[in-house]
């Protein structure tokens, strides 16, 4: 006899996973986590969230009706075993690479992805919208939505919670917690489990106790330390989401298809308003090397799938991420005010630096960026000096914040904002495009860019010694240029712009990390027989005026560049010319920034290509400008 064809073969569609017994389900998710390390390994990605709910991805495509009933993956890095069983198994090489499939859900990309996602909490909100277009004839069916422990604390979340629970449609929300695990043999539910599919209508709010009074003494203390997650109390009988209007079950084992598949169906079966199931999983599970790392391989580069091991890679320089890390834990090792706050980012932010010297210092206030702001907002208040180290793409989260409690009190928050710009393989969703033009808009912002990592350590010191408001620094992901770092860092002077290279035809006024290929574009067109003027201007706001003023009366053409959006840098640089009226003349300006579209993921020198701003593309828009200066002298 030959070898079984594997089950994954068999799968073409979610809809093949009808045909295929609950024994061949669990036999399923062992060769789709296989599938997925194997894809991983290749790509790299985020591995240990998508093999902690390979079981519940199975199950809930076999319960449901997708894409009629739609599968919502709240920010979308665990859904790589979703993709291998929705016609993209023979595109999981192309994982997060160029011109190939996303690492997050994308609309776009499959029918099967009926919502985007890459930030987190927002999966409620959007099941609940589904849920009442259903409920107004549009042609849909249930709303899932899978959220984990981490994103439900946020606040978005809660909201939505609210509102389900206040409306009372029937909606599913499951609670993938993998901070806890439960795992009894399948013998110790056997019993209850056979019972609940013949059991009256009715029955989901006595299930929990259900689940906890069929389990053995030792393993039920420990669902209920799960059950109190949601209660805030072992001995309180309602639950919070019961308390907001939702039906609540669980906690159930998330890696044991019978436990899944009994719930699942009966939940489905049974619902008439909002039920939320609590799934307890273990984050990067079957796979030991990930088990055993401390972030789970949370996020990971290509790796050997047999041990684990990732290549060693000599850096050519520190990254920007860990020379802030040390630059601000030695200024807070000189300044008792100095504390830190994260958003759950600790070693994505550096922090995790900070924190090894300064414990007591350092605040990790989870997915809530908007609370993180605004308590960022009372320690400055209360007299101290926190930095407040987001991401540029998930600071937008709390703009309003920003704005109204940090702004328009004029607090000196400092804003230390990391993955400045395009970013790689996360692609659109990660990339930190905005932060200029939506910081620069705010009256008492002071916004700073380095242009390399030793400016980065003065931009710190700056950061520190400025009182008077808030401040914010960008910079960008990955290794730094490999310039010396100072011993200590300098305060800049505030809106002090620096002259790098001296020239009298073409002015290239660059902000922040692209100043290197700024350098570089000079020589391409000094190679033309022009010569070359590059400053690093340093700050969006306050500008420095007189730089730009003088940079504008001596040069045929003046090109300003950075790493964002439309509406950021450039736009201010042109505001001051032309209510100063320097544009009346014959002077020719070009702003260089990010195109006014989301660019998909590829390294980041092939994004900026796509972008138009490599060298040769400024030298390129210098040239041109310089050449209809010509023409018009």
């Amino acid at each position: 006899m030959g070898r079984p064809t594997p089950l994954l073969d068999r799968v073409a569609a979610p809809s093949d996973l009808k045909s295929l017994t609950d024994r061949e389900l669990a036999a399923l998710a062992t060769e789709l986590r296989g599938e997925v390390i194997d894809a991983v390994a290749t790509t790299g990605g985020h591995l240990g969230s998508s093999l902690g709910v390979v079981e519940l991805t199975v199950a809930l495509h076999a319960v449901f009706d997708t894409p009629r009933d739609k599968l919502i993956w709240d920010v979308g890095h665990q859904c790589y075993p979703h993709k291998v069983l929705t016609g993209r198994r023979d595109r999981m090489p192309s994982l997060r690479q160029e011109g190939g499939i996303s690492g997050f859900t994308k609309r776009s990309e499959s029918i099967f992805d009926p919502f985007g996602a890459a930030h987190s909490s927002t999966s409620i909100s959007a099941a609940l919208g589904f849920t009442v277009a259903r409920d107004m004839g549009e042609a849909t069916g249930d709303a899932i939505a899978v959220i984990g422990d981490g994103s439900i604390s946020a606040g978005m979340a809660y909201e939505a919670l609210n509102n389900a629970g206040a409306q009372g449609r029937r909606m599913f929300v499951i609670l993938n917690d993998n901070e806890m695990s439960i795992a009894p043999p399948v013998g110790a539910m056997s019993s209850y489990l056979s019972r609940l599919n013949a059991g009256p209508l009715g029955e989901l709010k006595t299930m929990a106790e259900g689940f906890e009074a069929a389990l053995p003494g030792p393993l039920r203390d420990h669902a209920r330390r799960a059950r109190q997650l949601v209660t805030g109390s072992v001995s309180d009988q309602s639950t919070l989401f019961e308390n907001l209007g939702f039906e609540y079950m669980g906690p159930i084992d998330g890696h044991d298809m019978t436990q899944l598949l009994a719930v699942l169906r009966s939940a489905r079966t049974r619902a008439t308003g909002p039920v939320l199931i609590h799934c307890c999983t273990v984050k990067g599970k079957g796979f030991a090397p990930a088990e055993a790392a401390a972030d789970r391989y949370h996020g990971v580069g290509a790796f050997d799938p047999a041990t684990g091991a990732q290549p060693k890679k000599r850096p050519n320089a520190p990254s920007y991420t860990s020379v802030f890390g040390r630059a601000l834990a030695e200024e807070a090792a000189r300044d008792a005010k100095i504390v830190a706050i994260t958003a759950a980012m600790p070693s994505g932010t550096g922090l995790d630096i900070f924190a090894k010297q300064h414990p007591r210092r350092m605040f990790d206030v989870g997915i809530a960026e908007q609370h993180g702001v605004t308590f960022a907002a009372g320690l400055a208040a209360g007299g101290l000096k926190p930095f407040c180290a987001i991401y540029s793409t998930f600071l937008q989260r709390g703009y309003d914040q920003i704005v109204h409690d940090v702004a328009l009190q004029n607090l000196p928050v400092r804003f230390a904002i990391d993955r400045a710009g395009l970013v790689g393989a996360d692609g659109a969703t990660h990339a930190g495009a905005f932060d200029i033009g939506y910081l620069a808009a705010l009256p008492n912002m002071v916004v700073m860019a380095a242009s390399d990592e030793a400016e980065l350590v003065h931009m710190v010191a700056t950061a520190v010694a400025h009182d008077s408001g808030p401040i914010a620094f960008r910079y960008p992901r990955g290794e730094g240029s490999g310039v010396a770092l100072p011993e200590r860092g300098v305060p800049l002077e505030i809106g002090k712009g620096l002259v790098v290279r001296h020239g009298f035809d073409v002015a290239i006024l660059s902000f922040g990390a692209h100043l290197g290929e700024s350098l570089r574009a000079a020589d391409i067109i000094e190679a033309e027989g022009l010569t070359v003027t590059v400053a690093d201007a340093r700050f969006a706001k306050p500008l420095d005026t007189r730089l730009i003023a003088k940079l504008a009366r001596k040069h045929r053409a003046l090109i300003t560049v950075e790493q964002g959006s439309r509406g950021g840098f450039g736009a201010m640089v042109l505001h001051y010319l032309s209510d100063e009226g320097l544009l009346d003349g014959d002077l020719a300006v070009r702003t260089m920034t990010l195109p006014d579209r989301f660019i998909d993921q590829a390294a980041p020198d092939a994004m900026y290509a796509d972008a138009g701003l490599t060298a040769a593309d400024i030298a390129a828009a210098a040239l041109q400008a310089a050449k209809v200066e010509r023409v018009k002298a």
